[in-house]
């Protein structure tokens, strides 16, 4: 499956369910469906992948015989060049625009002796290698918690400042390795209860002997019990008690505490090749622009919202009657997403 540009925490936290399996499959599908309705919408991909793509050289009368136009191929760097089945010196090629990626043409450098072709036609001649996508916005949230031995492995173990940002559909870098979430489990934290946490609602620290493998924003679970990590203080856990639609009770001291730790990914993933990992490794995530990641959540929520309603969900007019949904808000957004960072259509003079 293709990134989606939103996790599926988002859209729970945003909608204010709980999890839940039957839940889960149809955030999931709504993220897959509005990811790639941004996608349309902006004529490009703005996830990352490693790879080659080719293009018929530019033999055109339309268009310069040095310059090759890379379409809603949004290139974010560039490795290696052939033309021809002849490698070209990446130094001798220069990328537009200047002000940096994505990049939406390449041309040969007049002032070298590089040029396109050489194949037996003009179609497919110039192969280029590199990372395409839109930008490359990382954030090194944390780091793994054990080695990755095999490469066929499937589920990592990472630490409480990566669990408390990651979600299920995040895109993961570890070394040259990009890897996509696509499950969530808790793991022990190796930590217990040091005093008892009474069935009240304003109960809402929870003293332990270490905090440092702790992050805000991470979730617990003590017993059946969630918590979500508001605040740290010292050797003090500040959260809020019966998180995600969860039970309040009462936990004894020694009780284990448990975090969503556990990924189940995907390996290899958007063009990179599978490969072990060390303990401590950093963790990197990548983040989709911001108003691409608002409208997949604002469009997956509507689709969710919808759907319950049979695709007939109304609203109430001034004189008391119905009338479909307004999606004025939703438009807003999209028309905001589309201006920042749609690809607009090349206009050419004749």
């Amino acid at each position: 499956m293709e990134p989606v540009y939103a996790t599926r925490e988002d859209v729970q936290r945003a909608l204010d369910v709980q999890p839940s399996t039957r839940a889960a499959r149809q955030i999931d599908r709504a993220l897959q469906s509005a990811s790639r309705d941004v996608d349309s919408l902006c004529h490009r991909r703005f996830y990352p992948w490693q790879g080659e793509r080719r293009f018929d050289w530019p033999d055109s009368q339309y268009r310069p015989s040095r310059r090759i136009w890379l379409d809603d191929h949004g290139l974010i760097s560039l490795t290696s060049i052939t033309s021809g089945g002849v490698a070209v010196d990446p130094g001798d090629a220069v990328l537009y625009p200047n002000s940096g990626p994505p990049y939406t043409r390449i041309e040969t450098n007049i002032g070298s002796n590089a040029v396109w072709g050489g194949g037996d036609t003009h179609q497919q001649d110039v192969t280029l290698t590199g990372l395409w996508g839109y930008t490359l916005n990382e954030t090194t949230d944390g780091a793994l918690a054990g080695a990755v031995a095999s490469t066929t492995a499937t589920t990592l173990t990472v630490d409480g400042p990566t669990s408390a940002a990651v979600g299920v559909g995040s895109v993961l870098r570890i070394d040259d390795e990009r890897l996509l979430i696509t499950g969530r489990t808790m793991a022990d934290t190796g930590q217990t209860l040091a005093a008892d946490l009474t069935v009240q609602k304003n109960a809402t620290t929870v003293t332990v002997a270490d905090t440092t493998g702790f992050a805000v924003d991470e979730t617990l679970l003590i017993d059946g019990e969630r918590l979500l990590i508001t605040d740290i203080a010292g050797g003090t856990l500040v959260v809020e008690r019966a998180a995600d639609g969860s039970t309040l009770a009462t936990h004894t001291t020694g009780a284990v505490l448990y975090a969503p730790r556990t990924l189940t990914v995907t390996r290899g993933a958007l063009g990179t090749t599978p490969a072990t990992h060390a303990d401590a490794a950093p963790v990197h995530r990548w983040q989709p622009p911001g108003l691409v990641h608002d409208l997949t959540i604002a469009s997956a929520m509507d689709r969710l919202l919808q759907e319950q309603a049979g695709y007939a969900r109304t609203t109430k007019t001034g004189t008391g009657g119905g009338k479909a949904s307004s999606a004025v808000p939703l438009e807003s957004l999209r028309t905001q997403t589309y201006n920042a960072h749609g690809r607009k259509a090349r206009h050419r003079g004749v």
